[in-house]
């Protein structure tokens, strides 16, 4: 029995071989299935669907269950008439517009094959034109990538054509869906069949129910033509009763006439036009319509309202109507034209009150299916008249209570005036206090810091002096503050940020004083303090001493940490003075001279440096004037070639001897010309000078032909100052090779980054470069890298000490070694004794300058200004 079962087993490579087998049944039995299915559906359709074009799109649908059928279509062949009908058609590329086309243009092609042949057809492109030549048709229209057709027959009868097709070459259609398409395209003609007679039982049953509509319509229009004559006489009640109603304005009852109107005949649009014979006008005080909101007052024309007046009868215009009066010159061309357009129907009807005509009342409908009757315009007629006489009563009436009511306005208007100019006038007083206060705030406060300005504190100071001359025993003083880089931030940051820094400033030295002090901004970056009835000097010092400590502090403007400093004056006020303006002065030469002392300090006045400050001022005026009057002394000091004692060139400098104070410093009066910014005034006067000196010499046995001028640094700071220089050079004829220029090291580590380009243009321009000083700086070595000077000036104090320190000997030989590679002559300055001189010609330095060698030359300037 074992050896039986066995026989039976099957290998796994045999059940393997079945598996594909059964897959093709089971998917077999799922298409029969879906085939059942669908077949089903269209059965139910027959019975649900009540419309043909729903018939079809659901049949659509079933059918792209199987396949693609995102094109597809059905089409049905009439021979009586000769006419193919689309009864169904969705194509992504030809979008049908014609439902239906003459058999004759379809017959050649694959439509026409199916209705003439009766035989399915399954087109491939790949196999066009075999297929076109085996079926004897044409390929017209945009050509499918596939296409499965088949006839629609009742019974033997070929009545249409049922087709999928698609245009994409990734579709493919397979025996199987052309055998699922015809075996439902053979159930599909049945369902139509049931639908369509569906459908004309369905329109006969519409039909009698429109028979017994009809009757039943004319009995409601007997119904409703008495209830017409009901509303008739409903409606002159009301038009009775809104006349004799006293309250309401004139656009309320015009409202309630055109509604009461609508009730008798169609008035969605109506209006009434007033006759003013005075101005012989047409006035519309009311306006109803659809397609425009109002009318506008207008003179009399051809219009259809003038019509009306003219004729004094009620009027019926429709199209034909008015075609006839435009021809007869009755009514403007341009109204009938839009009468036309908008298939206007106008009934109009006079407004006549005593016998004459005084408007006109209409409405009108716009559309084809809107026209008035001749019925509409007897009924328009009638109710007109009791319009004119209800529009005549409440005229009348609202004319009165317009009087009573503007009288009553006149006088409210008068009352409100008054009371609004009392409110006005108190309103101004009270705005002007406020502009008065505010003006005097303003005009004693600073409008950045908002502390109190120069003239309140000038005032407050007044009063102090006055209580100290009174009172000896009450102490003051005034702490004049300046603030150090102010400039700076300002420039580098911009004045958003300065104006911080003053903000935050006025904030931290105001936490220093006691609340009765007085805080105050001058202006700019100064500030000063009023200290009211201190006890000790000892506390005047500790105040200046916090803010001098707040103000070092670090300041956080636009997100940089930025510092600052603060130099203070003070000034106690003592019995001797007599203004605000003496007091201020003091601290404010007290602040000087802290700043003097270096900054970030504080200076209590003593009447020595007013002294001092006086005889600065006057020697300042001095030095103008002798600058304007040229009264100095001029020297040409030589600078020597010490190997052939020959002259390179002279470096002209002034002194000035005045008559009361004598000989002032060289260093002393160019202090107080940079002080008094007469700096770039005395360099240009002693070029100027060197150039008459220059052109002087030119013809003569001197040998003068090269002549070096100190020039202060701030001439290389605008290019404008450059340029002045070299034209100065360039219109006094003298050669820029003649001219010498030498600028001081100490004014270059001040100011480096700026210069270099002025100092290029200077070599460009051929004026020779001398760095004057050299080693009394910070950063010395950088300059002869980064500058192009023809000579380097080694400053006196290493000469000075030579010979016996050996250590600035080796400096002096380390910088001429570097000018043998920088291209550059080295130059001791301040040669004054032997030893000096010998100890340079010692390391074989090339140019001196100083006592011991040719002395200074002193010009006699009287003889060179005659000739």
């Amino acid at each position: 029995m074992s050896s039986d079962s066995t026989q039976y087993e099957l290998t796994e490579a045999e059940l393997r071989e079945l598996i594909p087998q059964l897959q093709q049944l089971t998917d077999k039995y799922k298409r029969a299935e879906r085939v059942q299915k669908a077949l089903f559906d269209i059965s139910e359709l027959a019975s649900s669907v009540s419309h043909l074009n729903r018939l079809y799109s659901a049949i659509h649908e079933i059918i792209a269950d199987f396949m693609n059928a995102d094109n597809f279509f059905v089409a049905f062949y009439e021979p009586e008439s000769s006419i193919v009908d689309f009864a169904y058609f969705v194509d992504e590329f030809d979008e049908q517009t014609v439902r239906q086309l003459p058999a004759d243009s379809l017959m050649d092609g694959m439509t026409g094959y199916i209705l003439k042949t009766g035989d399915h057809l399954f087109y491939k492109r790949d196999d066009e034109a075999s297929i076109a030549e085996e079926r004897g048709f044409k390929l017209v229209g945009s050509q499918p990538f596939e296409l499965l057709g088949v006839p629609l027959k009742r019974g033997s009868q070929v009545i249409g054509a049922m087709v999928v097709q698609t245009y994409d070459e990734g579709v493919h259609y397979t025996p199987e869906d052309l055998e699922v398409l015809l075996f439902v395209s053979q159930h599909i003609v049945t369902t139509v069949d049931r639908v369509k007679s569906r459908e004309l039982t369905e329109r006969t049953i519409r039909e009698r129910t429109r028979q017994l509509r009809k009757i039943n319509d004319e009995l409601q229009e007997e119904i409703l033509e008495r209830q017409k004559v009901e509303s008739l006489q409903q409606a002159l009640f009301e038009i009775s009763e809104l006349a004799a109603n006293l309250e309401g304005d004139m656009n309320v009852f015009y409202s309630s006439l055109h509604e009461i109107l609508e009730r008798l005949i169609s008035a969605p649009n109506c209006y009434i036009a007033i006759h003013n014979k005075e101005e012989d006008v047409l006035e519309f005080p009311y306006f109803s319509d659809v397609m425009q909101e109002q009318a506008r007052t207008r003179p009399l024309g051809l219009g259809l309202t003038e019509l009306v007046l003219r004729t004094g009868q009620a009027e019926l215009l429709n199209p034909p109507r008015v075609l006839q009066l435009a021809e007869s010159g009755e009514i403007d061309v341009s109204v009938a034209q839009q009468m036309l357009n908008s298939a206007n129907s106008w009934l109009g009807s006079p407004l006549i009150v005593d016998g004459e005509i005084a408007g006109v009342i209409a409405v009108q409908t716009y559309g084809k299916h809107a026209k008035y009757t001749s019925r509409d315009q007897e009924l328009l007629r009638f109710v007109s008249h009791h319009i004119a006489v209800a529009m005549e009563r409440k005229r009348n009436t609202e004319s009165m209570q317009r009087y009573n009511i503007e009288l009553e306005e006149r006088v409210k208007e008068r009352t409100g005036e008054l009371n609004r100019a009392n409110k006005f006038l108190k309103q101004q007083i009270e705005e002007r206090k406020e502009i008065e206060l505010k003006l005097i705030h303003d005009a004693h406060h600073d409008s950045l810091t908002d502390l109190p300005n120069r003239a309140m504190f000038t005032s407050r100071l007044e009063l102090a002096i006055a209580s100290k001359q009174r009172y000896g025993e009450n102490m003051f003083a005034v702490l004049f503050i300046d603030l150090d880089r102010f400039k700076v931030i300002n420039d580098t940051l911009g004045h958003h940020a300065g104006d911080e820094f003053l903000v935050e400033v006025a904030r931290r030295i105001a936490l220093c004083i006691r609340g009765h002090d007085l805080l105050a901004r001058l202006g700019g970056d100064e500030f000063v303090v009023l200290l009211d009835n201190f006890e000790d000097a000892g506390d005047v010092e500790e105040v200046a001493r916090r803010i001098i400590s707040s103000i070092s502090e670090p300041f956080l403007l636009d997100g940089r940490e930025m510092y600052s400093g603060a130099s203070v004056g003070i000034a106690h006020l003592e019995s001797y003075y007599r203004s605000a303006d003496e007091v201020l002065r003091d601290a404010d030469a007290a602040m000087y001279q802290a700043k003097t002392l270096g900054r970030g300090r504080f200076v209590m006045f003593d009447k020595s440096m007013r002294d001092r400050l006086i005889e600065e001022l006057e020697l300042e005026n001095e030095f103008r004037r002798a600058l304007r009057e040229e009264e100095f002394d001029y020297f040409l000091q030589p600078v020597i070639d010490l190997k052939d004692n020959h002259t390179l060139y002279r470096e002209m400098y002034i002194r000035w001897s005045h008559p009361a104070y004598g000989k002032i410093a060289r260093e002393q009066f160019r202090q107080v010309a940079e002080q008094s910014g007469l700096t770039l005034d005395l360099d240009l006067f002693q070029l100027n000078k060197a150039c008459e000196l220059l052109n002087h010499y030119k013809d003569t046995d001197e040998d003068i032909n090269k002549i070096a001028v100190n020039v202060s640094i701030n001439h290389l700071l605008q290019a404008s100052m450059v340029n002045q220089m070299i034209s100065v050079i360039e219109s006094s004829g003298v050669k820029p090779k003649q001219i010498v220029f030498e600028f001081d090291e100490n004014d270059l580590n001040r100011r480096s980054q700026f210069i270099l380009p002025a100092i290029k243009k200077l070599k460009r321009a051929g004026v020779t470069l001398v760095l004057d000083n050299f080693g009394s700086g910070l950063a010395s070595l950088s300059y002869l890298f980064a500058y192009p000077f023809d000579f380097i000036k080694i400053d006196h104090r290493f000469v000075k000490s030579l010979p016996r320190s050996q250590r600035n000997l080796k400096l002096i030989q380390s910088v001429m070694l570097i000018s043998e590679h920088l291209k550059f002559e080295v130059i001791a300055e301040g040669v004054d004794s032997q030893a000096q001189l010998d100890a340079l010609n010692e390391i074989e330095c090339t140019y001196g300058q100083g006592k011991i060698l040719k002395h200074a030359k002193v010009l006699d300037m009287s003889d060179l200004a005659n000739g």
